[in-house]
């Protein structure tokens, strides 16, 4: 709201451009003790002996994402949309976050421009599974390759994420009116 005097205006500014950052990061703990696997932009790793400590599936990828879409249109981010209170998203494939995200997007009359993603992260390697990401996410925002980047690097064997006791993601996007 725009406040003007004694008047307040309601009307929403829709610029031609957006831009969101969106960051996640999850602790990693054997199976056993996170209760599932490591899931990373929709793809279960394979071969890999931890888990994600997180109350959905924990897709560090496509909570980045998710954040920056709502970031973006100025929403509130993925914790107050799916909170870790609520039972029903325990466990949950995290694309459902992500697709919501998008149709609210697409509800506001904009279009993913492009999506640069980093995973940061000592464990596991995903040079494997890089382009099984990438796809996925071109399918749930509905766009081309051309529009989006992945890239993963280590933490250097420095704190937590080093020391390959969690991983994290940011992601940043500009989005367009359509």
């Amino acid at each position: 709201a725009l406040r003007t005097g004694a008047q307040t205006l309601h009307a929403v500014y829709e610029p031609a451009i957006r831009i969101g950052h969106g960051f996640d990061i999850h602790r990693l703990a054997p199976k056993d003790v996170a209760g599932q696997g490591c899931v990373i932009g929709g793809v279960t790793i394979p071969d890999f002996d931890l888990g994600t400590e997180a109350h959905s599936d924990g897709d560090v990828l496509y909570h980045s994402v998710t954040d920056a879409i709502l970031g973006a249109l100025t929403l509130p981010d993925i914790g107050q949309f799916f909170p870790d209170t609520d039972p029903r998203w325990k466990g949950c494939d995290s694309e459902v976050f992500l697709d919501e995200a998008w149709k609210k997007m697409d509800e506001r009359g904009y279009k993913l421009s492009n999506l640069d993603v980093t995973l940061i992260l000592q464990q596991p390697r995903v040079s494997p599974i890089k382009d099984k990401m990438k796809d996925n996410l071109v399918r749930v925002l509905k766009t081309t390759d051309s529009q989006v980047n992945i890239k993963a690097r280590t933490h250097e064997k420095v704190d937590s994420i080093g020391e390959g006791r969690a991983l994290s993601c940011h992601a940043v996007l500009i989005m367009e009116k359509k």
